[in-house]
């Protein structure tokens, strides 16, 4: 049981290690940009500014699953066949769909996988809503 803790807990932290990195160049962004900007259009600059940040968002959930399908595959927790990114999107997000299931040696790494996805998405969600907080503030000084 201790490898699978240290195992997830390696992921979990190069997870953590990615996500601060892409959050604080994304609140820096929008730091910067509320500082400079000034705009006649605040509907255009929310639009834009919210397609960004999520996008950004996305590709960093992304590099995170694929953070997982690595661990999965240098300890072998999948059997034989499954589809690793496949595997690791499905508990990283949650989803439950139970069609692939770790080999019993790792079994712990599914939960863990879960909560470490759980965590970061709600951690996107905190950030979303201050880039969009800083955005409005910028759309409604600039009228």
């Amino acid at each position: 049981m201790l490898k699978q803790f240290l195992v997830g807990g390696a992921a979990s932290v190069c997870n953590i290690a990615i996500h601060a990195l892409v959050m604080t160049i994304i609140v820096g962004v929008a730091q910067r940009t509320s500082a400079k900007t000034k705009t006649s259009r605040p509907p255009i600059l929310l639009v834009v500014v919210m397609i960004a940040t999520v996008s950004v968002l996305m590709v960093a959930h992304t590099c995170e699953v694929f953070v997982w399908s690595l661990a999965y595959l240098i300890v072998d927790a999948a059997p034989p066949g499954a589809g690793l990114v496949y595997f690791a999107f499905v508990n990283y997000a949650t989803l439950g769909y139970g069609d692939i299931v770790p080999v019993a040696e790792w079994q712990l790494l599914g939960p863990i996988t879960a909560m470490n996805g759980a965590l970061l998405f709600g951690w996107s969600t905190a950030v979303i809503f201050e880039v969009l907080r800083r955005a409005m503030m910028l759309s409604f000084t600039a009228e």
